[in-house]
C-alpha cells in the first residue's frame, strides 16, 4: 500500500516513520521547505523519544522520502494521510480554515478514488463538507481522530488500545482495515460524523476528569484533607478505576483539551442547546490556573528581588516545543513582577530571543537552584528525580519547592528541611520548612 503523509509536525512525522517501519512505502508531503529537508536527513522539526532513529531507517530503507511536490507525492498514493495540527489561538479556538486551505492546495493532484483519511483536529461536518464540495471528483473519505501523547508518541501510535474510524462506504473500510492491521485489530467503526464527535467527546471527558480532581483538591487544601489520599480513594472504586484522570495537579495546558470543550460550547451556541458542564469545565480550570500564582505570590511575600528556579521549561516531558507551555508562561509572569528566573531543563540548549532577555539558561539543575529562594517543578523530567533533599537544602538560599503534581514527594516532601507545596496537600502540612 503506498501512504502520502500531509502534514510533517508531530503527527505527521510519527504517521510517517511508524508507517514505513512495518513495510509500507511512504512519502512524507508539506509545504515548509525547511522542515522537509531536515526529514530528509532524520531530523524531525520537534523532538520525540525515537523518532529521529525510526525516521533515519525507513528513509535508508528506501520505503520513506519526503517532497513539497503534491503532484510527485501523490501521483501513486492509494491513501493520503491527513496530519496537519490544527492551529489554536490564545482563546483555545481551532483556526480550521487553515487545514481546509492545505487541502485546496493539493487536491487537484489527487486521483480520483484515493482514500481521503483525515486525522487533524477539525470540527463535527468538516469530512462531510470535503466530501460534498469535492463529489465530483470520485475521491473517498474517513476520518480517524489521532491519539498521539507528546513524549509516547510512536509507542501510542504502534500499539493503540482501539483506533476510532468514521467512513461511508464498504470500500473504504477494506483499505483501512488493511492500513491499520498491522498496529490494531480492535476497529471501532462508525459514521464520519461520530467519528468527529468522538474526538471532542474524549477529551472533553478527560478535561472534567482534570478539573474535578483540582476543585476536590483545592478543598482538601483547606479542610486539612490529604488530595493524593482522596484520589487513592476514589481509583480503588470499581466504577471508576486506576487509570482514570484525577491526580490532583496543574490546570490543563496547551490547545488539545480546551479547543474540543470550545468546540462543543460553540455546537451548543449554534444550535441552541445548553452546555452548562461543558461551560463549567472551562471556567473551573480557568480558576486552577491562579492557584500556581497564588501559591507563588504568598511564598515569596516579604523577599525583595527574589531568586525563582524553574525546572523544566518544554510543553511536556519527552518534548522540545516550547508552544503553548505553562512553564513558560509562568517565567514571563516571574520577569514581569520583578523576579530573576533561572531555568533549566534538559532538551533545551538555548532560548528563544524573547525569553532571553528574561531567563538564565543554566547547564545543570542544581544550577538553577544555586540561591533561590523559590524552586518550581514545572515539567516533569525524570532527570529531576535524581535531585536529593540535601541538593535542595544546600543549594537553595531558602528551601521553597512548588512541585504542583507532586512529581517529587517521595525524595522532597518528607523533609523538614524543606517547604514543599503540592496541589491538594492540607496548608498545615506544607509549609514546615519556612
Amino acid at each position: 500500500m503506498r501512504v502520502t503523509v500531509y502534514g510533517l509536525w508531530h503527527l505527521g512525522c510519527v504517521t510517517a516513520a511508524c508507517l514505513a517501519a512495518v513495510g509500507y512505502e511512504v512519502v512524507g508531503l508539506d509545504t515548509d521547505e525547511a522542515i522537509v529537508t531536515g526529514l530528509r536527513t532524520g531530523c524531525p522539526p520537534l523532538f520525540e523519544p525515537g523518532l529521529e532513529a525510526l525516521l533515519t531507517e525507513g528513509v535508508n530503507a528506501g520505503r520513506l522520502t519526503f517532497t513539497t511536490d503534491a503532484a510527485a507525492a501523490l501521483a501513486r498514493a492509494d491513501v493520503l494521510w491527513v496530519t496537519f495540527d490544527t492551529p489554536v489561538n490564545e482563546d483555545d479556538e481551532a483556526d480550521v480554515t487553515f487545514v481546509r486551505s492545505q487541502m485546496e492546495h493539493v487536491v487537484d493532484a489527487l486521483r480520483p478514488n484515493t482514500l481521503v483519511l483525515i486525522s487533524s483536529q477539525v470540527p463535527v461536518g468538516f469530512t462531510g463538507t470535503l466530501e460534498r464540495d469535492w463529489r465530483e471528483r470520485g475521491l473517498r473519505f474517513a476520518y480517524s481522530p489521532e491519539n498521539l501523547r507528546l513524549g509516547k508518541a510512536i509507542e501510542v501510535f504502534r500499539h493503540p488500545e482501539r483506533i476510532i474510524v468514521g467512513l461511508r462506504d464498504a470500500a473504504a473500510r477494506e483499505t483501512l482495515q488493511a492500513l491499520f492491521s498491522p498496529f490494531c485489530q480492535r476497529l471501532e467503526w462508525m459514521s464520519v460524523e461520530s467519528a468527529e464527535m468522538t474526538k471532542h467527546a474524549l477529551n472533553a471527558f478527560l478535561a472534567t476528569s482534570v478539573t474535578f480532581a483540582n476543585e476536590i483538591a483545592r478543598l482538601c487544601e483547606v479542610v486539612g484533607a490529604d488530595a493524593k489520599e482522596v484520589e487513592r480513594g476514589l481509583k480503588s472504586e470499581g466504577r471508576i478505576g486506576p487509570r482514570a484522570y484525577l491526580a490532583p495537579g496543574a490546570a490543563f495546558a496547551g490547545g488539545t483539551l480546551a479547543r474540543d470543550l470550545r468546540f462543543l460550547a460553540a455546537y451548543g451556541r449554534e444550535h441552541h442547546v445548553a452546555t452548562p458542564l461543558v461551560d463549567g469545565v472551562l471556567a473551573s480550570n480557568e480558576q486552577h490556573k491562579h492557584w500556581m500564582r497564588e501559591t507563588v505570590t504568598r511564598l515569596l511575600t516579604g523577599i525583595n528581588s527574589p531568586i525563582v528556579a524553574v525546572l523544566g521549561l518544554t510543553y511536556k516531558p519527552g518534548t522540545s516545543t516550547l508552544r503553548r507551555s505553562a512553564s513558560v508562561e509562568l517565567c514571563v509572569w516571574l520577569a514581569e513582577r520583578g523576579a530573576c528566573v533561572q531555568a533549566h531543563d534538559p532538551a533545551v540548549q538555548a532560548l528563544p530571543d524573547e525569553l532571553q532577555r528574561i531567563v538564565t539558561l543554566c547547564a545543570t539543575p542544581q544550577a538553577a537552584l544555586a540561591g533561590a529562594h523559590l524552586a518550581v517543578v514545572a515539567t516533569e523530567w525524570p532527570d529531576y528525580r535524581s535531585l536529593t533533599a540535601d541538593d535542595v537544602a544546600t543549594t537553595m538560599c531558602r528551601p521553597a519547592v512548588i512541585d504542583q503534581n507532586w512529581f517529587l514527594v517521595e525524595t522532597l516532601g518528607t523533609d523538614v528541611r524543606i517547604a514543599y507545596v503540592a496541589t491538594g496537600r492540607s496548608r498545615g502540612d506544607r509549609d514546615h520548612g519556612l
